[in-house]
């Protein structure tokens, strides 16, 4: 078992009241964990240590040549009283896969595991129990080599934060609207688009903005070559109900593989769903909105869950669905993935882990 140090906080913040707002990504709990890398020694001196500000020389490698790697999981309260992680395994090993793509070292599983549940047990007091909110768990990797030249580092930094969210969007199950872009593009393949890092983020800005000004909540990124098959929502893995087929596109090097992603498809299949993973053009989409056929469009995510959609614009067309509302699938995914996660519908495929 991991041996971690622990330091406790003797100034312990004040606790959000229940009927506090939770604006996602804004508070911060009390402790957070840490462990460095070495060349020659590896990962080693895990602790927990109060929250605080990390000293960085001005010369450290992730302020130059961006070598980083973040994850996002949740912790939940459930109805029985036990905290409970939703596929925890799932976002290590997303967060290997991406250590593997930028070159940092992986973290062996076992030990992310322990530094989870050990963190979030600390601070458990921060999870707030009032309907469509969680406790945020903000895991990442940082190269901290005081060096400038273009090169993997040889020191990192692995931290991990945690923070009392409500809804990821200020709409909250409510539909939002999303902006097809065309003219800026989020990533390639063979680039870094499979991976989660600041470098895939800070591209999509641009278009963030612009779609913000425009009334929308998010953006939905075309392929970087012929700007017309569907990626991924900036947030978001994305969902289409069409004519009884559940459509999303194929993990193709440039598409983030998300974990509430395969929960979804894993349980439409169960249902009985057809659920095609494939290459679909925003031409398709178009022209199933304008035959009829178009019947549910939504996102997924640790964040927001399940987020329907409910209206699209690309170029000049506006492309409503459902009138705008929420469709019966959306809600019943939304419906079944918190039940599991909050411990009030059984957990048939062991997707949850006890803290």
């Amino acid at each position: 078992m991991l041996k971690i140090r622990i330091e406790k906080t003797t100034r312990p913040k004040d606790l959000p009241k229940a009927d506090d707002p939770l604006k996602f990504g804004t508070i911060f709990t009390d402790h957070m964990f840490l462990m460095n890398y070495e060349e020659g020694e590896g990962w080693h001196d895990p602790r927990i240590v109060p929250y605080q500000p990390i000293c960085l020389e001005p010369s450290a490698m992730v302020f130059h040549y961006g070598q980083e790697m973040f994850e996002g999981l949740k912790a939940y309260k459930a109805v029985d009283g036990r905290t409970l992680l939703f596929r925890p395994n799932k976002n290590i090993e997303r967060a290997n896969r991406s250590n593997k793509r930028l070159c940092i070292p992986e973290i062996p599983e076992e030990v992310f595991l322990e530094a989870l549940k050990t963190l979030v047990k600390i601070d458990e007091q921060w999870i707030p129990e009032k309907e469509g909110t969680s406790l945020y768990i903000r895991p990442f990797v940082i190269a901290t080599d005081p060096f400038l030249g273009v090169r993997p580092a040889n020191s990192y930094l692995f931290i991990i934060i945690l923070s009392p969210v409500g809804a990821y969007y200020p709409e909250g199950l409510n539909p939002v609207k999303i902006w097809v872009e065309d003219e800026y593009v989020r990533a390639v393949k063979g680039g870094i688009g499979e991976a989660k890092t600041g470098g895939n983020y800070v591209a999509s800005l641009k278009s963030q903005v612009k779609a913000h000004d425009e009334g929308y909540s998010q953006v939905l990124w075309l392929d970087g070559v012929h700007r017309k098959y569907i990626e991924e929502v900036g947030a978001m893995n994305i969902f289409f109900k069409i004519d009884g087929t559940i459509l999303t596109p194929e993990l193709n090097g440039s598409i983030l593989p998300g974990v509430t992603r395969a929960s979804v498809i894993e349980l439409c299949k169960e249902w009985g769903l057809p659920v095609k993973e494939s290459r679909i053009s925003i031409d398709e989409i178009y022209e199933a909105h304008k035959n009829g056929t178009l019947e549910e469009v939504f996102g997924t995510g640790t964040a927001a869950v399940i987020s329907p959609v409910g209206q699209l614009r690309w170029e000049d067309h506006i492309m409503k669905v459902q009138d705008g509302g929420i469709g019966q699938l959306s809600q019943k995914l939304y419906d079944t993935l918190t039940g599991i996660q909050l411990g009030k519908i059984e957990d048939k495929h062991n997707w949850t882990v006890e803290v």
